[in-house]
């Protein structure tokens, strides 16, 4: 447990402290498992010092009364910041999924000395683009007006997030069920207050950058699935051609997030895109 900005977090480092720093930023409702174990093991393994951590509202971290956060976007931001400051790391290599890569983002903007490189997955620009973008699928959005989640009952929720998840895959592939149910379980079992997680959808927005994409210096890879059904692959599209110097690696057959079935090619991607932009004295 660390403080952050007057708060408790959670997080959990992996590899030798001396070694060049990844902090991983997780997306809307999701703590620090979705950024599994074994994927961040090989990040150490490689020679990395790899951080996760549950952001307000998840996992182990600060919670809040569900329906009432009191913190905005921005302070989510300034949390990724004060979790290099707790390990006092002057700047990381950062890797933001899904809204966890907006995040990412915007630190960028903002903090653009903690940044040494993004990888930003799954995600969507942060800021404003004159680029006309398209929306969710017409599957995604059935099942989001549709679903029905009771969040007092824990296999109501397990059943929601099983399913919303199928849905994320996007469909171009077998669906690992059983270890999506027992992720999910998980997580519920070990958070403080599951249902707070809920928080993250209804965020005021706050104060936001008013800078734009073309602001972001860090050296950027954007990995993005060509079936993203929330994101379609347009939106990685156009950060890679938003963001100077940016490159696009298209995950073929994809959906939304993570998968173990893109570990492959998304592992090997991360080390090298960290190693061409690592420089010395990044540790505090």
């Amino acid at each position: 447990m660390i403080d952050a900005n007057g708060v408790e977090l959670c997080t959990e480092p992996f590899g030798g402290s001396t070694a060049p720093p990844i902090l991983l930023i997780a997306g809307v409702g999701s703590s620090m498992l979705w950024w599994e174990e074994a994927l961040c093991r090989k990040l150490a393994d490689a020679g990395r010092f790899v951080i996760r951590y549950d952001q307000r509202d998840t996992g182990r971290s600060i919670t809040y009364e569900p329906g009432r956060p009191r913190y905005t976007g921005a302070d989510l931001v300034a949390d990724a910041a004060g979790v290099l400051d707790a390990y006092r790391i002057a700047a990381a290599h950062v890797v933001g999924v899904s809204a966890g890569g907006g995040c990412a983002q915007l630190l960028g903007l903002d903090y653009p000395g903690r940044v040494l490189s993004l990888v930003l997955i799954s995600t969507s620009p942060a800021t404003p683009t004159d680029r006309e973008l398209p929306p969710p699928t017409e599957e995604f959005g059935r099942f989001v007006s549709n679903a029905a989640v009771d969040w007092s009952d824990a296999d109501s929720v397990v059943d929601y997030l099983v399913g919303y998840s199928r849905v994320l895959a996007g469909g171009g592939r077998p669906f690992a069920e059983d270890a999506i149910r027992d992720l999910v379980r998980l997580d519920i079992e070990r958070a403080r207050n599951f249902s707070a997680a809920q928080n993250h959808d209804v965020l005021p927005e706050g104060e936001s950058s008013t800078k734009l994409l073309s602001s972001i210096a860090a050296p950027t890879l954007v990995m993005h699935g060509t079936a993203d059904p929330m994101f379609p692959i347009e939106h990685g599209e156009a950060l890679a051609q938003g963001i100077p110097g940016a490159t696009l690696l298209r995950l073929e057959g994809a959906g939304h997030g993570v998968e173990r079935a893109d570990w492959d090619r998304i592992v090997p991607a991360i080390l090298a895109h960290t190693a061409a932009h690592q420089r010395a004295g990044d540790e505090g």
